[in-house]
This record gives C-alpha cells, structure tokens and sequence, in this order.
C-alpha cells in the first residue's frame, strides 16, 4: 500500500482521518463507494469534506493518484462526484486503484477551495501523516 506521505492525517481538531495507517491484510481493502450527501448534514461534516477535498486538491492536483492509504470512508462521501476513477475497469477495493478530481464538478461543489487565494487548509504539525511502519 502506497503511502502519501506530507498528507494531512486527519481534519484538525477532530477525529475525521483522511489516512490510514496500515493495510488491511485479513479482509482487505475497504471498498469506495459512493455515499450521499444530503442536505442536513452537519457542518462538521460537511467542513471535513471541504478539508479533505482540499488536501487532494493540494497535494496531487489534476494529476492522477493511486488510493494508496488515503481513507476509503472519507474518499466514499466524494467519490463519483468530484473524484472519479482513472481507470476502466476501476476495482474499489484495490489500494493501487487510480482516481483523479474531476476539476469542474469538485470547483462547483468546493469553490473555496478552488479560489484564487485559497491556500492550504490550515493543518497542525501533528496531523501530519509521517509515520514509517
């Protein structure tokens, strides 16, 4: 499983985790599926996804990027909207599945993220994913 090492471990100040630390090695990868968002939900949650999307947008850009250790919980409440497989056939439970942001639908759904001064979410040190396993 690749590690993105430099990405945000988890959204400040709360128990939201954008990575994993290890692979699962018993059932395997939790599969991404596309979740729902509607529209009571709590700003919490919904300042996490903007996080989350900010971090990706971030660290990797419009280039494509393998799940690697990044959330399959997480990547589920964006998945199929504003980041979309890179490959066909895509397998959702795969750690070396390809995804991509899909740019037009992730700045309609996140345009503070996208905004021309928009920098980083702010992150703690500690949030930080640098562990070696």
């Amino acid at each position: 499983m690749l590690k993105h090492r430099g990405f945000p471990g988890r959204m400040t100040g709360t128990d939201f985790q954008f990575v994993i630390r290890r692979a699962n090695k018993k059932e395997g990868p939790t599969k991404i599926i596309r979740r729902e968002r509607f529209k009571d939900r709590k700003n919490l949650d919904r300042a996490a996804d903007t996080a989350f999307m900010s971090a990706l947008w971030h660290y990797f850009g419009e280039e494509v990027f393998e799940r690697g250790n990044l959330d399959a919980g997480r990547l589920s409440w964006l998945f199929g909207r504003e980041v979309v497989p890179a490959e066909d056939p895509f397998d959702p439970c795969s750690y070396e599945a390809l995804l991509r942001i899909d740019v037009k639908r992730a700045q309609a759904a996140f345009p503070e993220v996208f905004a021309a001064d928009a920098a980083p979410m702010d992150f703690d040190e500690d949030d930080w994913d640098e562990e070696e396993d």
